[in-house]
C-alpha cells in the first residue's frame, strides 16, 4: 500500500483517478449494447472499425445498429454528441434523417393505394388541380423559355420516383425549406413548367416527394404529420421519430459538425435547410421530403416492418404487393437511376441517405439492415470512410446469404 509523502497519494487514490479517466475516455471511442445472444468480439468489432475516425477528429461521433427482421443485433456508439460539452453519444441520441424522411412519406402514400384511394398511375391533377394544364419546358435560353404540353401529366409513380420533370425546390423555399405550410409550397410547384418530359429524365426532387405527401392529406382529409403519427409512428413504437422535436428531444440531438479550416477537425455548425429554434411550431412546418428526426432503434423498427413484407409484430401496415414497389426499380430502364418510391434501390437492396451523411439500409439477400447515424456536413481527411468501415464491419460479423 502507498502513503502520502512528500506529495504523493495514496494507491486507493490513484486507483480512484484512473477509474475516473475510464469513465471520461471510454465513451469516445465505444460503446456496445449486448443483444439477442450476439457475442461482444462482433459488437465490439462494429464500433472498433470508425475508431481511428474518432481518434483523428475526422469523424465527432455516430450511432451503429444492426438488425435481421426480428431483432436488432447490435446497437453501438462511438465519439461524441457535443465535443465541446464532452457529451458523449447515446444510443438514443437524436438525428435529422433529412432525405431518409422520402422513404417514410412513400410507404404512407402506399397506405391510400393499398386502400384502393390511390393508384399510382393517376395523374397527380387528379388530386391537386393546381397542377392542371402544367406545361413543359422544350427549350430554354437566357432570354426565351419554349413551352409544351406534356405527353401525359405527372402521375404519383412520377412524383416518387424523380421522373416528373419537378424541382428540387422552388423559389419560395429559402433560406430554409421549411417556412411555409405544405400546400402553399405545393402550389409553387404546379406555377412553373416542368424542366422536362416525364418519365425522360431523373431529377432528385423534394418537391415531388412533397407533392405525394399533400395527395396524403387530400384523400385522408388529414394532416400529413397525423397521418404518419397514427398510421406509422405510435404503432410501430417509433416515439421519437417527429418533425417537430419536444424540448427533451432537443436535447438529445447530435450537435452537427463540418470541416474545419482547411479541412482540418471539425468544427460545429447548424442545419441550413431547417428553421431555428427546431422545437418551433408556429414557423416551423412539416417537410416530407426531408425534416424528420429520429433515431436508430426507430429507424430500425421501419425497415424491419418493410423486410417482413410490410407486417411487424403481428400487425400488417402495407400489402406484400405495396412493399414490392416501393422497394423495386420504378425508373424507366434507359435511365441509369435506379429508384424505387422514395427509396433508393438495387436488386437486392433498398435505403436512403441523408443530406448530414445519415444512412440507412436494408439487404433482402443477406437478411441484414444496417442503420448509420451521424451529423455532419462533410468531414476532413478520410472522415467520409467511415460509413464503409462500419458497413463492412456489420457485415463481416453478421451476414448470412440467402
Amino acid at each position: 500500500m502507498f502513503h502520502i509523502l512528500s506529495g504523493c497519494l495514496e494507491k486507493p487514490t490513484v486507483m480512484r483517478k484512473a477509474q475516473e479517466l475510464i469513465r471520461f475516455f471510454v465513451p469516445m471511442f465505444l460503446t456496445t449494447v449486448a443483444i439477442s445472444g450476439s457475442t461482444f468480439a462482433q459488437e465490439s468489432k462494429v464500433a472498433s472499425a470508425v475508431r481511428p475516425f474518432v481518434e483523428k477528429n475526422e469523424l465527432a461521433g455516430a450511432v451503429m445498429l444492426v438488425a435481421d427482421k426480428e431483432k436488432v443485433l447490435t446497437a453501438e456508439v462511438a465519439g461524441w454528441a457535443d465535443i465541446a460539452a464532452k457529451k458523449p453519444m447515446a444510443l438514443n441520441s437524436l438525428f435529422w434523417i433529412a432525405s431518409q424522411s422520402k422513404p417514410i412519406t412513400g410507404a404512407a402514400l402506399m397506405i391510400l393505394v393499398d386502400e384502393g384511394k390511390v393508384s399510382l398511375d393517376d395523374p397527380v391533377e387528379k388530386y391537386l388541380p393546381e397542377f392542371r394544364g402544367q406545361m413543359v419546358a422544350a427549350f430554354r435560353s437566357d432570354d426565351t423559355v419554349l413551352l409544351r404540353k406534356p405527353k401525359h401529366p405527372i402521375t404519383v409513380r412520377n412524383v416518387l420516383a424523380h421522373t416528373s420533370g419537378l424541382p428540387f425546390q422552388s423559389a419560395i423555399e429559402s433560406p430554409t425549406l421549411d417556412m411555409y405550410p405544405l400546400h402553399i409550397r405545393v402550389r409553387s410547384y404546379a406555377m412553373p413548367p416542368l424542366d422536362f418530359e416525364p418519365d425522360s429524365n431523373y431529377q432528385y426532387s423534394n418537391a415531388g416527394i412533397n407533392v405525394a405527401a399533400r395527395i396524403i392529406e387530400v384523400v385522408a382529409k388529414t394532416t400529413f404529420e397525423k397521418f404518419l403519427d397514427e398510421r406509422f409512428f405510435q404503432p410501430l413504437g417509433m416515439k421519437d421519430t417527429t418533425f417537430w422535436p419536444n424540448e427533451e428531444q432537443a436535447s438529445r440531438i447530435a450537435t452537427a459538425y463540418k470541416p474545419g479550416k482547411g479541412n482540418m477537425g471539425l468544427e460545429p455548425t447548424t442545419i441550413g435547410q431547417l428553421y431555428y429554434p427546431l422545437t418551433d411550431r408556429t414557423q416551423r412546418f412539416p417537410m416530407p421530403a426531408g425534416g424528420l428526426f429520429s433515431t436508430a432503434h426507430d429507424m430500425a423498427r421501419f425497415y424491419q416492418m418493410l423486410l417482413n413484407d410490410g407486417q411487424f409484430e403481428g400487425k400488417r401496415y402495407l400489402s406484400v404487393d405495396a412493399v414490392k414497389a416501393l422497394t423495386s426499380r420504378q425508373t424507366p430502364a434507359a435511365l441509369k437511376n435506379s429508384y424505387g418510391l422514395g427509396f433508393s434501390v438495387s436488386d437486392t437492396t433498398f435505403g436512403h441517405g441523408g443530406a448530414y451523411s445519415t444512412n440507412s439500409n436494408a439487404d433482402k439477400q443477406h437478411g441484414l439492415i444496417v442503420i448509420w447515424l451521424v451529423q455532419h456536413a462533410g468531414f476532413p481527411g478520410e472522415g467520409g470512410k467511415s460509413q464503409e468501415a462500419f458497413k463492412k464491419a456489420a457485415y463481416e460479423a453478421f451476414s448470412k446469404s440467402k
